[in-house]
């Protein structure tokens, strides 16, 4: 035991002497995506310091991905490899972080250097299970360009890019390592996307489950429950994002002079500082018509790409674990059930968990913690306790 345990300490002490060694000051991003290659490609590395994540060696990486139009993009994240990995052969977890906010400051990698990253706890769970975690920082966060905020296959392939790409960063992945996906609210939307996209998308990953917590599978449902509350700044972040990902569509048109100086004053902030700046704002004060931003949502041009970002028309081929708080006061809970019964209708296998627990951020470490135990399992080769029936 006491030989196991110096092992495990001069293990801890080696990664973090390697960190400082290795650790530059800033990790550089191009201007543009670089021509060649394929998704997950490796564009560059570096060895970073996580302070409140310390039981890790942590790789900040730029890699290959492609956006919502199929357009090849760069997209930063992070890789961290544990201390002490688990026994067997290496496991990797793709992360998809919740709502980090739209300046690149906000971008998780940066975060966990930074020791504000809200979901290390998670993250560090993960890692004591003796999982690789790769971190996605999602395409214009952290990168050049504006962040598309819970856009859905721009998410998608950010996330399993990041999978990819921790089998390419010279980090001691191997080609083959099974994999897991991972994530609540924003995450759970992207984790989601990704689980359905993954077979057409990167068919030659062994996924053998996901977890999304309290997912945005429906955009427009989310978007009328987002009115009048006080985390109403998010909608701000979706019309940011789509802006971003669909210039064709004008969104800024739609805007008065109040509407477009608070989006730009958005796409500087990160989640906590939104959500202390706009207290009682309502959308309809930002429309040039004076309608509340999500009546525009049924209407074309947008009612078209708002459509295009519902989850659940694909059949993951993963199981996957959907935990949704029964008294959400930010993604409704009927977007989880709902979710759950499409993917059910289609064949998936699906565990479907409501949580007693009340509130979108109440419902977080409920579902963090059944998360951790469904992967585990699913890496363990257990049976699924699928819900369908």
């Amino acid at each position: 035991m006491r030989t196991r345990l110096r092992a495990t300490v001069v293990a801890g002490v080696a990664a973090v002497v390697a960190a400082v060694v290795a650790v530059p000051q800033a990790l550089a991003s191009p201007d543009g995506p670089q021509p060649g290659g394929s998704p997950g490609d490796v564009v560059s590395a570096e060895r970073v310091l996580t302070p409140t994540v310390p039981a890790a060696t942590a790789t900040r990486i730029l890699y290959r991905s492609f956006d919502t139009e199929d357009r090849a993009i760069t997209v930063s994240g992070i890789v961290l490899t544990p201390v002490v990995p688990a026994p067997g052969p290496t496991r990797v977890v793709g992360f998809a972080a919740g709502t980090q906010g739209l300046a690149d400051r906000c971008a998780p990698s940066r975060q966990l250097q930074a020791g504000t990253e809200y979901e290390a706890p998670a993250l560090t769970a993960l890692l004591a299970a003796g999982n690789t975690v790769a971190v996605t920082d999602y395409e214009g966060l952290g990168t050049p360009g504006e962040h598309t905020y819970v856009n859905r296959a721009a998410q998608a392939h950010a996330l399993l890019d990041v999978v990819r790409a921790a089998r390419r960063a010279g980090v001691g992945v191997p080609e083959d390592a099974p994999a897991a996906l991972y994530g609540y609210s924003q995450g759970g939307g992207a984790s989601a996307a990704a689980v359905e996209l993954a077979p057409d998308y990167a068919p030659e990953l062994d996924i053998v489950g996901a977890y999304a917590g309290a997912p945005p599978a429906d955009l427009r449902a989310t978007g009328r429950a987002l009115e009048g509350g006080p985390a109403v700044a998010l909608l701000g972040y979706a019309v940011s994002g789509f802006d971003a990902a669909y210039p064709d569509l004008g969104v800024p048109d739609l805007l008065n002079d109040r509407g477009r100086q608070v989006i730009a004053e958005l796409r500087e902030q990160c989640t906590q500082d939104s959500a202390l700046r706009y207290p009682g704002l309502r959308s309809e004060q930002l429309s040039v018509d004076g309608r509340p931003l999500s009546a525009f949502l049924d209407e074309e041009p947008f009612a078209s790409r708002v459509d295009e970002q519902l989850i659940g028309r694909r059949t993951p081929e993963a199981p996957v674990l959907i935990v949704h708080s029964v008294a959400d006061d930010i993604v409704p809970f009927d977007q989880g059930r709902e979710l759950a019964q499409r993917w059910c209708a289609s064949g998936a296998d699906v565990e479907f968990r409501p949580s007693p627990v009340p509130g979108h951020v109440g419902g977080y470490p409920d579902g963090q913690a059944r998360a951790l135990a469904f992967l585990q399992a699913r890496f363990a080769g257990l049976p699924v306790s699928s819900t369908c029936d």
